[in-house]
């Protein structure tokens, strides 16, 4: 584990944008991609860090945490559903083949939980019990495990630039998939969530909730996309604690990124407007928690790569032979 003292020496140095001599085909909240000349793309992630879609900070080492993780489950589901990996040619960097991006984003949800307004919980406790197509009963607590896990669409930013809700039945009625395309996806997203929550149990975490992405090859093959089962794109909780705390009314002991959203509610905010300044200490906890969730789930040392990172990255990307 990388100690607090170096942690905050590095929030100044942290990735916060990458410029490479290859031409740019896009640029999202955390990631950079990059078109080569041939079927490949590499992809850049940067350390910055969004929550309530926006950036809030850029966090040392995050960019990493969530370029090797993703490499890591990538590996670990690659019999459930062909993915776009190819190699990791610098801790921040992955070399994937191309594939068009379908437009919604497949959430899987184990637990009716959440603060954001796309969360369950956050529709549950305004009284809505029809919520992505889905049926709840009255009663249900926060953190609640689901009979079995649901998948809850959503589109890519929308029309007003944030995620826009969805059901099942929306994806294919609003021509956003086919239905046979729309069927294998589906399929692939609760086994790789099966997957998921097996292998964080192993590692004494609870996959609560997660986020996929799929694409499709030139020669019309599916493929899983992006990342895979991050603090970014996924909610952890401790399982040693979970039922003691859900049985008391706590919060369950979360080990992902929802530390950070939780630290912006207790203060007022949920997205709208200016965010309130945080204090470093947040963003040097965040830091580390990222790079312990990456030592639990694989079982490996985290080992950090050199900063600043820009040169690091040139550097590499020219010995690989993609610059």
């Amino acid at each position: 584990m990388i100690d607090t003292a170096t942690v905050q020496s590095l929030l100044s140095q942290s990735f916060a944008h990458c410029e490479l001599d290859i031409p740019q085909v896009n640029s999202g909240k955390v990631r950079h991609w990059f078109d080569l000349s041939d079927d490949r793309r590499l992809i850049v992630t940067t350390d910055r860090l969004s929550a309530f879609d926006r950036i809030l900070a850029v966090v040392p080492y995050k960019g990493q945490v969530l370029n090797q993780l993703s490499a890591w489950w990538f590996e670990q589901t690659r019999d459930i559903i062909d993915n776009h990996l190819i190699s990791l040619p610098d801790p921040n960097a992955m070399l994937v083949e191309k594939a068009s991006p379908f437009p919604i984003e497949v959430i899987v949800r184990g637990y009716i939980t959440g603060v954001t307004t796309t969360a369950l919980w956050y529709r549950y406790q305004l009284g809505e019990r029809q919520i992505y197509g889905y049926s709840f009963p009255d009663g249900l607590r926060k953190n609640q495990t689901l009979p079995q896990p649901i998948i809850t669409p959503t589109t890519k930013g929308g029309a007003t630039g944030h995620d826009e809700r969805l059901t099942c039945r929306d994806v294919i009625e609003k021509g956003l998939l086919d239905e046979t395309t729309w069927h294998r996806v589906q399929q692939a997203a609760l086994e790789l969530f099966d997957r998921g929550q097996n292998l964080a149990n192993q590692a004494g975490l609870i996959l609560v909730d997660t986020k996929y992405e799929f694409g499709m090859t030139a020669d019309g093959r599916i493929l899983l996309i992006d990342e895979v089962h991050t603090p970014d794109s996924s909610r952890f909780w401790k399982a040693d604690s979970y039922l003691e705390r859900f049985d008391g009314g706590e919060e369950p002991e979360n080990f992902d990124k929802e530390f950070i959203r939780l630290a912006y509610v207790r203060l007022g905010y949920q997205g709208e407007g200016e965010p309130p300044l945080i204090p470093d200490d947040l963003w040097i906890a965040a830091s580390q928690r990222y790079m312990t969730i990456y030592e639990r789930l694989t079982g490996k040392p985290f080992i950090p790569g050199d900063y600043p990172v820009a040169p690091r990255l040139t550097e590499n990307l020219k010995k690989a032979n993609l610059l």
